[in-house]
């Protein structure tokens, strides 16, 4: 069984043959982020920055430089993850008839492979993670998080984890599978290269950091307010940023095991996602999807949060309905862990299962509609100012409503028949996403 576990099967074929820069499209970035790599790190020395970041950012424990290192790596990585958006358009729209378009099939599967992985792990998670850390203690009356050293240490797990999907852009391929790696599209017999080993090691990385963030922002929110700030008066953010945090640290733990057995399947030659020597790739399929439906609002609850407060103050009215803000925010976290079948609603699991998960995937729209009628009457005759965060948020109402609606329609087993694998689920997710987080962490930025 451990015979074939070595090096080569570890880091893959690591030759020449494995760079194909014969593709002039990877040649042309590999040049582009060589040459801006080079830049930035010439700049860095000609200027004498090395020791002044090493000693104030690098190594800062301080909340506020730490948060704002997460969103720094966030807008990076976002650029990186747009590129790979507009090269997958492109080529849609140069593919018909027998034009072939300019990316090779198994160059175009790694491009969309690592914008699904960049966008939800390294551009979503750091900006979510970086406001929290900036905003919850200043909100508290903390004068720090409850571990600083472990806050720094999480943002470098995480930046590391960017770093080794970065690698995949010069050393070998990243992974062929989507960005959930299905099992056994993800095993050695379909995925017998490198690509899916950067993917292991990056989520990993990356989620030991988040895991570890987790647990220091509930220590936090929990030991750490000021005196007299009861739960109930906390900021409505702190309560978002709250049941966020108890996902990560209910839900990561399954990441990183449903990955190790993965890992196991790759380098020792366990069968556990196979259907030979009794495994099941279903099996893979309930534990991602344990850990990635819980994740959705991971990336949701603190943009929640940031609308609150957005809409309370550029509307000059208290928040309406402050307590059933945090109950539906509560009933939120509760429910995303009763949701997550209906990702496979097509796999057989029977009529049965299908209807209690497509009834409480219904009832979870309940307390997300809850808020938004409260953002409506917030606004309702209130003098409202539209500066930047107000656009943001209104154009997420719109946009996420939009996204709600679709999600309902899908969370109906039968209209799920039709619409999986469509770009019907593509645009649900999409306007969900990027009306709902990214606007969010953008009207976040210009408010705080």
């Amino acid at each position: 069984m451990f015979d074939h576990l070595n090096w080569q099967t570890i880091f893959g074929r690591l030759t020449w043959e494995s760079f194909p820069l014969h593709e002039p499209i990877l040649l042309g970035t590999f040049a582009v982020v060589a040459l801006g790599g080079a830049v930035v790190l010439g700049a860095l020395t000609y200027f004498r920055l090395w020791g002044y970041l090493w000693h104030e950012w690098f190594t800062s424990v301080d909340h506020k430089k730490v948060g704002i290192m997460y969103m720094i790596l966030a807008i990076v990585m976002l650029l990186r993850g747009f590129s790979d958006a507009i090269m997958m358009r492109l080529q849609q729209a140069m593919a018909f008839g027998d034009n072939q378009g300019f990316l090779p099939a198994h160059h175009y599967d790694q491009v969309f492979t690592a914008h699904g992985v960049i966008m939800i792990f390294f551009v979503a998670m750091p900006m979510v993670t970086g406001l929290m850390n900036f905003v919850v203690p200043l909100q508290i009356g903390a004068r720090d998080v409850s571990f600083p050293y472990l806050n720094n240490l999480s943002f470098w797990f995480t930046a590391a984890g960017a770093a080794i999907v970065m690698t995949s852009l010069f050393v070998g391929e990243f992974a062929r599978t989507g960005w959930l790696a299905m099992a056994p599209l993800s095993g050695t017999e379909y995925s017998p290269d490198v690509g899916v080993d950067y993917y292991i090691w990056s989520l990993q990385v990356a989620g030991i950091g988040t895991l570890l963030s987790g647990v220091n922002l509930i220590a936090t929110i929990v030991k750490m307010r000021a005196p007299g700030m009861t739960m109930m008066k906390m900021p409505i953010f702190c309560w978002t940023a709250l049941c966020t945090n108890v996902l990560i640290v209910a839900s990561f733990p399954v990441l990183t095991a449903v990955l190790a057995l993965l890992s196991l399947d790759r380098y020792v030659g366990t069968a556990l996602f196979t259907n030979e020597l009794g495994g099941n790739p279903m099996m893979y399929v309930n534990l991602i999807w344990i850990w990635g439906h819980p994740e959705v609002y991971i990336l949701i609850l603190p943009a929640f949060g940031i609308f609150s407060e957005v809409t309370s103050t550029f509307s000059g009215k208290r928040l309406f309905g402050y307590t059933s803000m945090v109950y539906a925010t509560v009933c939120i976290t509760i429910l995303a862990y009763l949701v997550w079948l209906h990702h496979f609603f097509t796999m057989g699991s029977g009529a049965s299962v299908n209807s209690f998960f497509g009834i409480t995937t219904m009832v979870i729209s309940i307390p997300t509609g809850a808020k938004i009628f409260n953002w409506l009457f917030t606004m309702y005759r209130g003098r409202i100012r539209f500066e930047l965060p107000m656009m943001w948020t209104v154009a997420f109402m719109l946009t996420f409503v939009i996204g709600g609606m679709t999600g309902v329609l899908l969370a109906v087993p039968p209209a799920d028949f039709v619409l999986h694998n469509s770009l019907f689920l593509v645009a649900h997710f999409h306007n969900v996403i990027i009306g709902g987080t990214l606007f969010g962490m953008f009207a976040g930025i210009n408010y705080w």
